[in-house]
């Protein structure tokens, strides 16, 4: 069984920092693809950023590009979204997730329905 937990989440003013992490236990984390995803009160689960297991391939969405920096930590079993310029339109629950279609190769992807774990979810509030 996998088990994925996020932190880092806070608040704060718009144009600081936070550094989220997700730390995996269970499965191989490794070999899998994994992705942040968020949601703000009343909208839908979005795609924010997504590494493959090797970490050569990431992709952002368009929104966070330049702001956010995704990477991982094999030996640790940990990934992390670096969030830089926060705006109070970042305000959202952030999830971290594991995708087994991503298991050993070049594949990250930015669908939500490509994974298959998920963790609880970490709140991120910015101010203005």
């Amino acid at each position: 069984q996998v088990q994925l937990v996020e932190s880092g989440g806070g608040l704060v003013q718009a144009g600081g920092s936070l550094r989220l992490s997700c730390a995996a236990s269970g499965r191989t984390f490794s070999q899998y693809a994994m992705g942040w995803f968020r949601r703000a009160p009343g909208n839908e689960r979005e795609f924010v950023a997504a590494i493959s297991w090797n970490g050569v391939n990431i992709y952002y969405v368009d929104f966070v590009k330049g702001r956010f920096t995704i990477s991982r930590d094999n030996a640790k079993n940990t990934m992390y979204l670096q969030m830089n310029s926060l705006k109070p339109e970042d305000t959202a629950v952030y999830y971290c997730a594991i995708s087994r279609k991503g298991y050993l190769n070049s594949y990250a992807s930015g669908r939500a329905s490509e994974y298959d774990y998920w963790g609880q979810g970490t709140q991120v509030t910015v101010s203005s």
